[in-house]
């Protein structure tokens, strides 16, 4: 299985490059001076994720003959909405299988961007893309389970090592592993001295789970979905897992309130809208105790239905 490299990731960013935010690192000011941590806010991403990145890398990389038959995805949200934005950049067609409890944030953002969207019952988003790809003749771009697309999010930890080369530590979310897997490979790369750490929910632990026992466990889907978190229900592919091992020093996992707190602390504090599943990584920094030099945790998105953000700071922490 041949992995992602650090000249992948390079080629990834030059490709990339007009396309997206290069978001800078944010001091968190009001934290422990003895424990500096930087924010990568990439919820201000024209689509509020970094999965914008993954999507234009990989659609970028298609022959334009094959781009203009369309692109199929199937995503939680913020999938779905990078490659929805790519498509209609590149001027193609984009079909999106999205399961029905996603968030109607996401849904309405991905429609709003020129894609049809399917919904799908719990489970069957890859049934149902396959069937797409089948009938619309267009190429499938999957959340995480591609070179293009880890390649493409690894550029996070490409800029994070050029504005913080003496970064020891780096707090990523974990869901199917694309992210981790792109950042963790860059940052090995660049930083080898620092800390690659993946955060996940306690109700979606299965990467946790997998890497203490050396091979993948598959949670099953209603036990994943319990997550507030839900850009994080997925669970990791052979190809993303095989990064993750070499690349992650550890996995902490975070429970639903200190996911919540997260989200509170960036809307109080950083003036950083976030959903559950872009807090995470602040809410793993918040739980290792004593984090070697400068850190820097991933915001991931911001992508998070207004009635669920009201409360959720409403709470008294």
């Amino acid at each position: 299985m041949k992995l992602v490299t650090l000249d992948d990731i390079a080629a990834a960013a030059r490709r990339i490059d007009s396309a997206i935010v290069r978001t800078p690192l944010l001091a968190a000011r009001w934290g422990d001076p003895d424990r500096p941590l930087w924010l990568k806010p990439e919820n201000l991403q024209p689509i509020g994720a970094f999965k914008i990145r993954g999507a234009f890398n990989a659609l970028g990389r298609l022959e334009p003959g094959v781009r203009a038959r369309g692109v199929v995805a199937y995503s939680s949200g913020n999938h779905a909405q990078a490659v929805a934005y790519a498509a209609a950049a590149f001027g193609v067609a984009a079909h999106i299988v999205m399961p029905e409890e996603t968030p109607t944030v996401k849904v309405q953002a991905t429609r709003d961007h020129g894609a049809q969207v399917v919904l799908c019952g719990v489970g069957q988003r890859e049934a149902v893309a396959a069937e797409l790809v089948e009938r619309t003749g267009g190429v499938l771009v999957p959340p995480f389970d591609h070179p293009d697309v880890i390649a493409g999010q690894g550029t996070i930890g490409l800029e994070i090592a050029q504005d913080l080369p003496e970064v020891a530590s780096v707090f990523i979310p974990i869901s199917g592993g694309g992210l981790a897997s792109g950042v963790g490979t860059a940052i090995r790369a660049l930083c080898p001295d620092a800390d690659i750490f993946g955060v996940e929910p306690e109700l979606a632990a299965d990467t946790a789970e997998s890497l203490s026992v050396g091979h993948r466990v598959d949670w099953p889907v209603a036990q994943r979905n319990r997550t507030i978190a839900d850009g994080l229900r997925s669970t990791p592919s052979e190809l993303t897992f095989a990064h993750l091992q070499r690349v992650l020093d550890d996995v902490i996992t975070v429970t639903e309130d200190e996911i919540r707190s997260s989200v509170r602390e960036l809307a109080h504090r950083a003036h950083l809208v976030a959903e559950p599943s872009g807090a995470v990584a602040l809410a793993g920094y918040r739980k290792v105790a004593e984090p070697q030099g400068p850190a820097v945790a991933i915001v991931s998105g911001g992508n998070i239905e207004p009635p669920m953000l009201a409360d959720i700071l409403a709470r008294v922490q």
